[in-house]
């Protein structure tokens, strides 16, 4: 078998950094010359993350494909730079979905179909996938979610453990990541539960061959043979995942701990040397700012800022393209009206408005939106966020007082926004169809779909190409009824579907910088190449904030 893997566990705790750990082994292989993919198996029942609750489960990412899956897929995109599929994604749901699927269908042939080993034998299949065909990458990184001792996890933890024996042992490798805290009290690392942790492991038949440890220091050489004794690993096989100030840091801080070169000696993979010279500029760059911009995000789901995780991202890379520091405001949009908007947003160079669902907070976001038109602040509206934007132009430029979506007002009479019924998907050449009835999961437009760039606007200025592939996510569509109304009132609509259907991308030719997007361009945005928009709006920051 081409194909090395890698199984990725946690212990004690959930929310040590599986997804940022295995990201950055993955990109230092990738430094060694070698083809890596990532894959992330979710032990939850929902078919995916895209009907759960932001403040539950944080971002859904979307893939080109259109699969809505993990958040964790975000930081596989950004730190190997290859795009992931609904092939690097799936749950509990979906693996039994296949199953009673394949039952029904009378594939097992009457068995009596049992978690051993129907349930193992397609998360298996599922695995394996990855190594399909001729474009099989060198090394696969299978990323396990939750702890060891759930109890829904227990089935993917089953299967890799048989994988091992079928894929054989120099094809395959255990990694387990685990905390060990520092008690300032007794000035000293406790190794207590990652002993518990790994014995919880060889309950199920899973010896680990590298331990790495999530902790807020090194962990000196003594405690590091501490933990090989009691969990039957090389002395050499400990390694530190210390907290870093920089995310873009950890592959270095890995490299200096020597923990790719482990993998690759227990793995036999070639012997390269690792080149560095992008990541260490990278971050050379990102912590050598030479000024800084305030951004608010006004959002619906700012409590919990793991749902605005791409987008974050997106704006430190925008930042790091522009030299600058970007201090994020997060802003809640309930709070937000035509009283307070002054003293909300005073200090702040830039107002950026993201996606969500539903009517909360909508009001918030628009009294906003009117405050980055009416003052002159740098705007940026993303998905809900350019929605709100067209309601906002019609309300308080074009005069259609009741202007809406028919998201949150069916009655109104000028609905700028509704729900496109029918269209035409470009990668599919079929015409697509859905009504408000439809199930919530996979009805909508998802993954990538490509975008006009119209010449001399400031999308054409950022972008630099007539056409453009971007990712969606939404059911609501901007009302080409009212684009010529819109359109003699000043907005301009710089981005349009390929037969100009459908309209992508608003902007204010009369404004400093206004412009909302249909899609979600955090979701291509690299911290070595910013996104196009993402560049060019921080870049319109940087100079109202005269830097």
């Amino acid at each position: 078998m081409k194909t090395k893997f890698i199984f990725v566990t946690g212990g004690v705790l959930s929310s040590l950094g599986k997804g940022l750990a295995a990201a950055s082994l993955g990109a230092l292989l990738q430094t060694r010359g070698l083809t890596v993919t990532i894959q992330k198996l979710d032990p939850y029942i929902n078919v995916d993350p895209g009907t759960m609750n932001p403040f539950q489960h944080g971002e859904v990412f979307v893939t080109d494909d259109g699969a809505e899956t993990d958040l964790d897929l975000g930081h596989y995109e950004r730190y190997l730079n290859v795009p992931m599929s609904r092939k690097n994604n799936t749950t509990s749901g979906a693996i039994y979905n296949q199953v009673i699927a394949k039952e029904r269908h009378g594939d097992y042939l009457g068995a009596t179909v049992q978690v051993i080993p129907h349930i193992t034998d397609e998360i298996k299949r599922t695995v394996l996938s990855l190594a399909d065909g001729d474009s099989a990458p060198d090394v696969a990184i299978i990323e396990i979610g939750g702890t060891v001792g759930d109890i829904e996890g227990l089935p993917f933890l089953e299967a890799i453990r048989q994988l091992r024996s079928e894929i054989g042992r120099d094809n395959c490798l255990n990694i387990h990541l685990t905390l060990v805290p520092y008690l300032r009290c007794a000035g000293e690392h406790k190794t207590k539960p990652t002993q518990h942790s790994v014995k919880e492991l060889l309950s199920i038949g899973i010896q680990p061959d590298i331990i790495l440890c999530r902790c807020e220091q090194s962990i000196p050489l003594e405690m590091r043979k501490k933990i090989a004794l009691f969990c039957n690993v090389d002395e050499d096989a400990v390694f530190s995942s210390v907290d870093v100030s920089n995310i873009y840091e950890v592959p270095l801080k890995f490299y200096e701990e020597g923990f790719d070169q482990k993998v690759a000696i227990m793995l036999r993979l070639p012997a390269r040397n690792a080149h560095l010279e992008s990541w260490e500029k990278l971050v050379h760059d990102s912590s050598n700012p030479q000024g800084k911009v305030t951004i608010a995000i006004v959002g619906k789901y700012v409590d919990l800022k793991e749902a605005y995780k791409s987008l974050h991202e997106a704006l430190v890379h925008g930042g790091i393209a522009n030299r600058v520091e970007v201090e994020l405001r997060y802003v809640n949009s309930e709070t937000v009206d035509s009283s307070n908007a002054a003293a909300t947003f005073v200090g702040c160079d830039g107002i950026l408005v993201p996606g969500g669902f539903g009517y909360r907070g909508v009001e918030g976001k628009i009294a906003a939106i009117r405050y980055a038109r009416e003052q002159r602040v740098p705007f940026f509206g993303i998905c809900l966020g350019m929605q709100c934007a067209v309601i906002e132009f019609a309300r308080h430029v074009a005069g259609l007082e009741d202007a809406n979506s028919e998201e949150f007002d069916p009655k109104s009479e000028h609905k700028v926004i509704y729900l496109m019924t029918e269209w035409f998907d470009f990668r599919t050449k079929n015409v697509e169809t859905r009504d408000a009835e439809s199930d919530k999961g996979g009805t909508m437009r998802l993954g990538a779909y490509p975008c006009r760039i119209l010449p001399e606007t400031r999308a054409y200025t950022a972008y630099q190409q007539n056409q453009v592939e971007e990712r969606h996510r939404h059911r609501y569509e901007f009302n080409d009824a009212y684009r010529k109304t819109l359109g003699e009132k000043g907005m301009l609509f710089s981005g349009t579907a390929p037969d100009d259907s459908l309209v992508e991308i608003i902007e204010l030719p009369d404004h400093p910088w206004f412009l909302g997007c249909q899609f979600h361009p955090e979701f291509k945005s690299r911290p070595m190449s910013a996104h196009p928009l993402f560049r060019e709006f921080i870049k319109a920051a940087k100079q109202q904030a005269r830097i």
